[in-house]
């Protein structure tokens, strides 16, 4: 199916260009202005400054695929139109290899335009918003969108014979501009902030930290990614798994036996097989240095795990039999036709033809590994994941040279392969679904819940546990005479894990899938099916009157107040205890961590629900806030409005503490003073412990207690 490989790049599409701003400095500084056409038309000019090394992308966009165009909104009102669509100057255009298409853009300058028409007699404010995308060879920024005002004094002649009007033009990279802390405050709902925010002439936003005992810099736990060794082990597994695939594994002894047999000694074979390997492994490392830090500035947003879902869901059927995943045989036939050239070159086109002729099986292989990168933080996590991945596969093609005798102990190709694949389409299907369920968790849609989520892995591992055990077959496999020791073994595996799963129906922990399921909290029913929320309830109606409506008990039993700052500070006051604030994701699994490993410890969960008062704020709740709570605020060096649960915290963490991690401690007094370094995600019990006990020492120096 060609469709299938265009789906494939769309995949890396969505590494490159679906993004999260991942740093406060923006690389395209904006000056808004307006040029008189006509007594009663004007024209809005958008002119950017575009730092070197990025472009930005051009009004215009062909097919539903490419990346996001930029585009200038204008609010409706009675007393001013559009007048037709924005228009640009001339940009530069080149074929995209990853979209399959021409894209347009723009360097070093951009100027948009957009023509108004003014209709009353009086002072009129036209206000709208404007986006864009913005990238380099290596990453990509989506601004949120801008809002802008233009401020024009109309007279009677707009009404139909034209006047001169008095434009005021507006700059948004004012030279220096100060928010009134409030507006930090509104963030957290609390009557007072911490900080002030200033933004400077250069669009960057600085926090000065008012009567801080500590730097407001994370420790270096907090933004460090996953070392490199444990990133390439994850693609050197995905690589062996490949190895045993259908289209894979039979062409192991053929083509070392190949290069064996075509060369005039058994030196030159074994120098060709290791070239041959050697060149696997640098067409896939080439893949992850042109990917390379684009999988980095990628968000755990709706859109990516959206696409990701149907990515798995795509390659899962096909794994079951539901069709094969071919490329254009053109395509293949031509790579294929290079591999006769002598000398290194012909073996570099035998290495690439095997890449591109297994990529039904090796494609989904390839996906998980990438996946497992851009999760893992480290800024060259695809470079070590396809360095992981092209070493497992490769691994035997050099081995088997050097030692062909091990050829004749290798077992024969057969339905076992097949067999394999299958596995691997049900393990595609279990992993597909959490991809989805970081949809449902960051838009609390409800959906995937716990439970809904334990019953879909329940199925599908206990399908594969009866596939394995012989209970039914697929399109594809062969009569099985019997079941080998291996066979039974993974199926005990599979049918372990289904067993283990089930009492995590009824409010099981289930901590070996922890950061991988939904949060216990996230239930249809808090403790479980047929469970009462009595015993929650109780527990609620011990606490102050006063705040026992905002408490909240999770199943390891700690007291947190959740998305709310205000009556967590407030009753951390009157209860005279510090505050600790976890900054906190649905959609994060080191948090998950955290919460099912480091805070059940007896030792942790006692200072958590005696010695401070705790509140969890997500930053990726996609949740609108009422109207009357929305913020206008510099973020990102421009005036923004916050209108999400999540946007309010983040803009707090970061305008705060500087910090872009999940998940983020950070222990403060009554009066909003850090009492100890800023913390980020490390699970060491010990180490959280003493962290809590410096901080708790601290404040009772602080209040005399």
């Amino acid at each position: 199916m060609k469709n299938i490989f265009k789906l494939f790049l769309l995949f890396i599409g969505s590494i490159i260009f679906t993004n999260a701003i991942a740093q406060i400095d923006n690389p395209v500084t904006w000056k808004l202005s307006s040029k008189k056409l006509s007594d009663c038309e004007y024209e809005l000019q958008f002119t950017g400054t575009i730092q070197e090394n990025w472009h930005v992308y051009s009004l215009t966009k062909k097919g539903d695929d490419g990346p996001m165009p930029a585009n200038i909104f204008i609010d409706k009102s009675p007393d001013y139109s559009a007048e037709g669509k924005p228009t640009e100057g001339k940009p530069i255009k080149t074929f995209d290899k990853v979209f399959e298409m021409e894209v347009a853009y723009f360097e070093k300058t951009v100027v948009f335009k957009q023509k108004i028409k003014l209709n009353a007699n009086k002072e009129i404010t036209v206000k709208g918003k404007y986006e864009y995308q913005t990238c380099t060879e290596e990453k990509c920024i989506f601004p949120p969108a801008t809002p802008f005002e233009f401020k024009f004094k109309g007279t009677a002649d707009c009404l139909g014979k034209g006047v001169k009007l008095v434009p005021v033009e507006t700059n948004t990279a004012a030279t220096q501009l100060t928010i009134d802390s409030e507006a930090v405050a509104k963030a957290f709902n609390s009557k007072k902030s911490t900080s002030e925010i200033k933004v400077d002439s250069s669009n960057k936003v600085e926090s000065t930290s008012k009567a801080k005992t500590f730097s407001t810099s994370n420790d270096e736990t907090a933004i460090e990614g996953k070392p490199w060794w444990s990133i390439f082990i994850t693609g050197l597994i995905w690589g062996f798994l490949a190895l045993f695939t259908p289209c894979v594994f039979p062409l192991i002894p053929m083509n070392v036996s190949f290069f064996l047999k075509r060369s005039k000694t058994k030196a030159k074979g074994k120098i060709n097989a290791l070239l041959y390997s050697f060149s696997i492994i640098v067409i896939f490392v080439v893949l992850g240095l042109l990917i390379g830090n684009k999988l980095n500035s990628f968000s755990t947003g709706a859109p990516f795990n959206l696409a990701i879902f149907i990515l798995l869901l795509v390659f899962a059927a096909s794994f079951l039999g539901a069709f094969e995943i071919t490329l254009p045989s053109s395509f293949v036939n031509k790579i294929d036709a290079q591999g006769d050239r002598g000398g290194f070159l012909g073996i570099f086109f035998m290495a690439l033809a095997l890449v591109v002729i297994s990529f039904s099986c090796t494609g989904p292989m390839v996906s998980n590994a990438l996946v497992a990168a851009s999760n893992s933080g480290n800024k060259a996590g695809a470079f070590w994941a396809m360095l992981g991945f092209s070493t497992g596969l490769a691994f035997p093609f050099g081995l088997f040279a050097f030692f062909p005798s091990m050829l004749n102990s290798m077992p024969k190709s057969g339905g076992w392969l097949n067999s394999i694949k299958v596995v691997l389409g049900f393990l595609e299907l279990a992993l597909a679904f959490k991809f989805a369920s970081n949809v449902d968790l960051t838009y609390q849609l409800g959906i995937l819940t716990r439970e809904v989520f334990i019953t879909l892995w329940v199925v599908i591992f206990g399908l594969a546990s009866i596939y394995l055990l012989g209970g039914f077959k697929t399109a594809h496999d062969s009569e099985i005479k019997h079941l080998s020791v291996t066979r039974i073994f993974i199926a005990t595996l599979f049918l372990s894990v289904t067993l283990y799963l089930v009492p995590g129906l009824w409010g099981a922990p289930l901590k070996l899938f922890s950061g991988i399921l939904p949060p216990l909290e996230y239930s249809e029913s808090p403790h479980g099916f047929g469970s009462t929320s009595s015993a929650n309830s109780n527990q609620n109606n011990s606490f102050d009157p006063e705040f026992a409506a905002y408490i909240e008990v999770n199943k390891n039993g700690i007291v947190l107040f959740k998305n709310d700052y205000a009556h967590a500070l407030a009753y951390a006051k009157k209860v005279g205890k510090p505050l600790l604030v976890d900054f906190t994701g649905h959609a994060c699994a080191n948090c998950r961590k955290t919460e099912d490993y480091v805070w059940p410890d007896p030792e942790i969960t006692s200072k958590l629900n005696n010695d401070v008062v705790l509140v969890s704020l997500y930053v990726d709740d996609k949740r609108e806030l009422d109207p009357k709570d929305y913020m206008d605020v510099f973020w990102y060096g421009e005036k923004r409005q916050i209108t999400t649960i999540g946007d309010k915290f983040k803009y707090s963490e970061e305008t705060l503490y500087k910090q872009l991690a999940q998940p983020l401690y950070v222990l403060l007094d009554n009066d909003e003073k850090l009492l100890a370094p800023i913390r980020g995600y490390k699970p060491d019990i010990k180490e959280y412990a003493n962290w809590m006990n410096d901080a708790i020492t601290e404040f009772k120096k602080r209040t005399g207690k």
